[in-house]
Protein backbone atom coordinates (compact mmCIF):
# COMPACT_ATOMS: atom_id res chain seq x y z
CA UNK A 1 0.00 0.00 0.00
CA UNK A 2 2.90 1.91 0.61
CA UNK A 3 4.19 1.39 -2.26
CA UNK A 4 1.72 2.84 -4.45
CA UNK A 5 1.57 6.04 -4.66
CA UNK A 6 -1.34 7.88 -6.80
CA UNK A 7 -0.05 9.29 -10.31
CA UNK A 8 -0.64 12.70 -9.05
CA UNK A 9 1.98 12.46 -6.67
CA UNK A 10 4.06 10.98 -9.09
CA UNK A 11 3.89 13.97 -11.36
CA UNK A 12 4.28 16.34 -8.66
CA UNK A 13 8.15 14.29 -7.88
CA UNK A 14 8.60 14.28 -11.71
CA UNK A 15 7.97 18.48 -11.63
CA UNK A 16 9.46 19.00 -8.16
CA UNK A 17 12.82 16.42 -9.81
CA UNK A 18 13.17 18.66 -12.50
CA UNK A 19 12.78 22.35 -10.51
CA UNK A 20 15.31 21.15 -7.92
CA UNK A 21 17.45 19.83 -11.54
CA UNK A 22 16.65 23.73 -12.69
CA UNK A 23 17.65 24.96 -9.38
CA UNK A 24 20.82 23.01 -9.48
CA UNK A 25 22.05 24.05 -12.93
CA UNK A 26 21.35 27.18 -12.13
CA UNK A 27 23.11 27.47 -8.99
CA UNK A 28 25.87 26.06 -10.67
CA UNK A 29 25.33 29.17 -13.26
CA UNK A 30 25.83 31.29 -10.68
CA UNK A 31 28.70 30.01 -9.07
CA UNK A 32 30.51 29.34 -12.92
CA UNK A 33 29.45 33.36 -13.49
CA UNK A 34 30.93 34.23 -10.29
CA UNK A 35 34.22 32.29 -11.18
CA UNK A 36 34.70 34.05 -14.24
CA UNK A 37 33.48 37.61 -12.88
CA UNK A 38 36.42 37.06 -10.17
CA UNK A 39 39.03 35.58 -12.75
CA UNK A 40 38.04 38.92 -15.20
CA UNK A 41 38.32 40.91 -11.66
CA UNK A 42 41.80 39.38 -10.60
CA UNK A 43 43.44 39.83 -14.28
CA UNK A 44 42.60 43.56 -14.37
CA UNK A 45 43.91 44.00 -11.18
CA UNK A 46 47.12 42.09 -11.93
CA UNK A 47 47.25 44.57 -15.19
CA UNK A 48 46.43 47.79 -13.00
CA UNK A 49 49.20 46.42 -10.11
CA UNK A 50 51.77 46.24 -13.86
CA UNK A 51 50.66 49.21 -15.11
CA UNK A 52 50.83 51.13 -11.54
CA UNK A 53 54.61 49.08 -10.82
CA UNK A 54 55.21 50.40 -14.44
CA UNK A 55 53.92 54.01 -14.15
CA UNK A 56 56.38 54.29 -10.62
CA UNK A 57 59.35 52.70 -12.67
CA UNK A 58 59.22 55.59 -14.90
CA UNK A 59 58.38 57.92 -11.86
CA UNK A 60 61.36 56.62 -9.86
CA UNK A 61 63.42 56.78 -13.07
CA UNK A 62 62.66 60.89 -13.74
CA UNK A 63 63.43 61.27 -9.97
CA UNK A 64 66.61 59.56 -10.44
CA UNK A 65 67.41 61.84 -13.66
CA UNK A 66 65.77 65.11 -11.55
CA UNK A 67 68.78 64.15 -8.67
CA UNK A 68 71.35 63.97 -11.46
CA UNK A 69 70.52 67.31 -12.79
CA UNK A 70 70.07 68.53 -9.66
CA UNK A 71 73.48 67.11 -8.05
CA UNK A 72 75.33 68.53 -10.92
CA UNK A 73 73.59 71.78 -10.84
CA UNK A 74 74.89 72.36 -7.28
CA UNK A 75 78.25 71.28 -8.31
CA UNK A 76 78.38 74.12 -10.87
CA UNK A 77 77.06 76.25 -8.55
CA UNK A 78 79.89 75.97 -6.06
CA UNK A 79 82.51 76.25 -8.88
CA UNK A 80 81.01 79.49 -9.72
CA UNK A 81 80.77 80.36 -6.22
CA UNK A 82 84.49 79.26 -5.88
CA UNK A 83 85.46 81.48 -8.69
CA UNK A 84 83.76 84.60 -7.15
CA UNK A 85 85.72 83.91 -4.25
CA UNK A 86 88.53 84.21 -6.04
CA UNK A 87 87.59 87.41 -7.74
CA UNK A 88 86.62 89.00 -4.21
CA UNK A 89 90.31 87.70 -2.91
CA UNK A 90 91.82 89.87 -5.85
CA UNK A 91 89.69 92.59 -5.84
CA UNK A 92 90.43 92.90 -1.88
CA UNK A 93 94.28 92.71 -2.88
CA UNK A 94 93.98 95.50 -5.43
CA UNK A 95 91.62 97.97 -2.87
CA UNK A 96 94.34 96.92 -0.18
CA UNK A 97 96.84 98.31 -2.61
CA UNK A 98 94.62 101.16 -3.63
CA UNK A 99 94.66 102.30 0.31
CA UNK A 100 98.60 102.16 0.08
CA UNK A 101 98.83 104.44 -2.88
CA UNK A 102 96.17 106.75 -1.47
CA UNK A 103 97.88 106.78 1.88
CA UNK A 104 101.00 107.85 0.03
CA UNK A 105 98.88 110.05 -2.08
CA UNK A 106 98.14 111.78 1.20
CA UNK A 107 101.69 112.43 1.89
CA UNK A 108 102.33 113.90 -0.71
CA UNK A 109 99.55 116.84 -0.88
CA UNK A 110 100.98 117.39 2.53
CA UNK A 111 104.09 118.25 0.79
CA UNK A 112 101.84 121.05 -0.86
CA UNK A 113 101.77 123.09 2.20
CA UNK A 114 105.84 122.83 2.71
CA UNK A 115 105.57 124.45 -0.96
CA UNK A 116 103.22 126.43 0.01
CA UNK A 117 105.54 127.93 2.62
CA UNK A 118 108.78 128.23 0.43
CA UNK A 119 106.24 130.17 -1.91
CA UNK A 120 105.57 132.45 0.42
CA UNK A 121 109.13 132.79 1.69
CA UNK A 122 110.12 133.45 -2.04
CA UNK A 123 107.44 135.90 -1.88
CA UNK A 124 108.75 137.58 1.22
CA UNK A 125 112.71 137.43 -0.93
CA UNK A 126 110.94 138.70 -4.00
CA UNK A 127 110.03 141.90 -1.69
CA UNK A 128 113.50 142.14 0.15
CA UNK A 129 114.80 141.94 -3.39
CA UNK A 130 112.53 145.19 -4.10
CA UNK A 131 113.54 146.69 -1.22
CA UNK A 132 117.15 145.99 -2.48
CA UNK A 133 116.65 147.58 -5.97
CA UNK A 134 114.91 150.56 -4.25
CA UNK A 135 118.32 150.67 -1.83
CA UNK A 136 120.54 150.46 -5.03
CA UNK A 137 118.90 152.87 -7.05
CA UNK A 138 119.02 155.55 -3.79
CA UNK A 139 122.43 154.67 -2.94
CA UNK A 140 124.68 154.04 -5.54
CA UNK A 141 127.74 153.66 -3.56
CA UNK A 142 126.38 150.44 -1.94
CA UNK A 143 125.68 148.89 -5.08
CA UNK A 144 128.18 146.16 -5.22
CA UNK A 145 127.26 144.67 -1.73
CA UNK A 146 123.56 144.99 -2.80
CA UNK A 147 124.42 143.19 -5.79
CA UNK A 148 126.03 140.70 -4.21
CA UNK A 149 122.92 139.87 -1.79
CA UNK A 150 120.46 139.60 -4.73
CA UNK A 151 122.93 136.98 -6.51
CA UNK A 152 122.88 135.63 -3.49
CA UNK A 153 119.15 135.49 -2.92
CA UNK A 154 118.78 134.69 -6.50
CA UNK A 155 121.11 131.44 -5.89
CA UNK A 156 119.08 130.76 -3.18
CA UNK A 157 115.47 131.16 -5.03
CA UNK A 158 116.63 129.06 -8.19
CA UNK A 159 117.72 126.30 -5.51
CA UNK A 160 114.59 125.92 -4.70
CA UNK A 161 112.71 126.35 -7.64
CA UNK A 162 115.28 123.44 -9.10
CA UNK A 163 113.87 121.70 -5.93
CA UNK A 164 110.79 122.65 -6.53
CA UNK A 165 110.90 121.67 -10.12
CA UNK A 166 112.53 118.10 -9.18
CA UNK A 167 109.33 117.37 -6.42
CA UNK A 168 106.65 117.71 -8.81
CA UNK A 169 108.39 115.77 -11.37
CA UNK A 170 108.49 113.48 -8.68
CA UNK A 171 104.65 113.59 -7.84
CA UNK A 172 103.55 113.87 -11.43
CA UNK A 173 105.61 110.38 -12.07
CA UNK A 174 104.05 109.69 -8.90
CA UNK A 175 100.55 110.31 -10.03
CA UNK A 176 100.98 108.68 -13.15
CA UNK A 177 102.05 105.34 -10.97
CA UNK A 178 99.12 105.63 -8.95
CA UNK A 179 96.66 106.20 -11.39
CA UNK A 180 97.73 102.98 -13.28
CA UNK A 181 95.60 100.92 -10.55
CA UNK A 182 92.89 102.72 -10.85
CA UNK A 183 92.65 102.81 -14.36
CA UNK A 184 93.33 98.79 -14.88
CA UNK A 185 89.84 99.47 -12.00
CA UNK A 186 87.64 101.39 -14.78
CA UNK A 187 88.27 98.42 -17.35
CA UNK A 188 87.55 95.89 -14.66
CA UNK A 189 84.28 97.93 -13.50
CA UNK A 190 83.75 100.85 -15.95
CA UNK A 191 81.46 103.32 -14.06
CA UNK A 192 78.61 105.46 -16.01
Amino acid sequence: MVDQASPSTRDEDAVLQRQYLRALSSFEGIQLSQIEVRNILSNRLNYAIRTGIIILGAIAFSILILLFTLTTQVSRISDVVANMNEHFISVSTKMDKISVHMNSMEEKVSLIAVIDENIASMDKNMTYMDKDMNSIQSAVSGIRTNLSRVRDNVGNIAVSVDQMNMEMQGMTQEMHRMGKPARSMNKMFPFP
